[in-house]
């Protein structure tokens, strides 16, 4: 089966080859924020009724040529599907970070060892850092897709989908299930078919976010120029730091697991909608907990490794006994991250348990109607 994975690739850039890029991003994003109001009063999210409508304005006000103006098109949309998707309500998004899309082959490619890429006059040719991106260049193996070109501190990135094939998880390949329960007080905690359960704490990564989320706080009061440039200094540092454990934390889990594992995650499509509901002070943690994140990491890092991943309806998950299956909500101390079931007794961490349950539904998947028994 196929695979994709991004490529993030820093460009060596000029000075006058800045000017040119910064122009196109200026002009791309622009022309989003023009389509992204019309969409809003239109709610229309069709490319072929807004490429009639939009395609003439967009290349005549922002001077973009035909296949950027469809790329504007389509990154539009994209941002709205993925806001109903998580947010499953009609918000307007706001474009704020200069980027472009590039389509392979049309907007850039790569000859003699540089990158053309396509800005508002012309192509320019560009030279990059190749260390530890070499293997990606073998077109034998590896095909490039729609690229985003990125600026971060005044230095240009290329963020590239590179797809190449890999050997398919079958579920008659399975030897090893391990359930996977999210959380915010430990980060995963695991259940496996050795009978081994795992803790990775979360306490660290919420004392660092809160620190952060002080800090920024203190800046904004200040006022200062000085302290502006604090926080623009700060910048996606908090993003990266968190996505850097994401990727320890999968790593982690593919590497002590053998090959074949089915890894059982719950669904937590639109989790930020329903945390949004909680308490105010917690309300920042809640809410900006890079789940998704994490999970992503873990699909494509198993899939190199011959494993698979499933996500699983999560309801009950930390309410129900795994070893007699009564479901009551009272089982479950919050404030104490306790597990007690009221009929049988069975008592363990809350985290531990809903990470048995998820264990069971993936024995469950692979073997339909049967029941086990801790």
């Amino acid at each position: 089966m196929q695979m994709t994975v991004t490529a993030k690739i820093q460009l060596i850039v000029s000075f006058e080859q800045c000017e040119l890029l910064n122009a196109t991003a200026e002009a791309y994003r622009n022309a989003c924020n023009f389509v992204s109001e019309y969409v809003f009063r239109t709610h229309n999210l069709k490319q072929f009724s807004l490429n009639k409508e939009l395609y003439y304005a967009i290349r005549e006000k922002f001077q973009l040529g035909a296949q950027m103006t469809q790329s504007v098109l389509k990154t539009v949309i994209a941002r709205y599907r993925t806001i109903q998707t998580n947010q499953q309500e009609w918000m307007q998004p706001k474009f704020k970070i200069p980027q472009f899309d590039l389509v392979w082959n049309r907007d850039y490619s790569f000859n003699q060892n540089l990158f053309s890429v396509n800005t508002l006059h012309g192509r320019l040719k560009l030279n990059y850092y190749a260390k530890g991106m070499e293997k990606y260049f073998d077109k034998k193996i590896y095909k490039f897709g729609t690229a985003k070109l990125v600026c971060k501190h005044n230095r240009y990135f290329l963020h590239i989908p590179v797809t190449f094939e890999v050997e398919e998880c079958c579920d008659s390949d399975i030897c090893h299930v391990v359930g996977i329960d999210r959380g915010i007080n430990f980060i995963v905690a695991t259940y496996d078919s050795k009978h081994q359960s795992g803790f990775v704490s979360g306490r660290a990564i919420k004392q660092k976010r809160g620190h952060y989320k002080n800090l920024r706080k203190r800046l904004q009061q200040v006022r200062t120029p000085s302290s502006r440039r604090r926080l623009k200094a700060i910048g996606q540092r908090e993003n990266r730091w968190m996505q850097d454990v994401n990727h320890q934390v999968s790593k982690a889990l593919v590497a002590n697991n053998p090959k074949h594992t089915l890894f059982v995650l719950e669904d937590l499509t639109g989790i930020r909608h329903v945390t949004e509901k909680v308490r105010l002070k917690d309300r920042y943690v809640s809410v900006s907990w890079a789940f998704y994140d994490l999970e992503q990491k873990l699909i494509y890092k198993a899939l190199k490794n011959q494993s698979k991943v499933i996500k699983v309806n999560p309801a009950y998950t930390s309410q129900t006994c795994p070893v007699c299956g009564h479901t009551e909500k009272a089982n479950r101390n919050k404030k104490l991250h306790l597990f007690y079931c009221r009929n049988c007794g069975y008592q363990s961490n809350d985290d531990r348990i809903g990470a048995m349950n998820l264990y069971r539904m993936g024995i469950d998947y692979l073997v339909p109607d049967t029941v086990t028994a801790e």
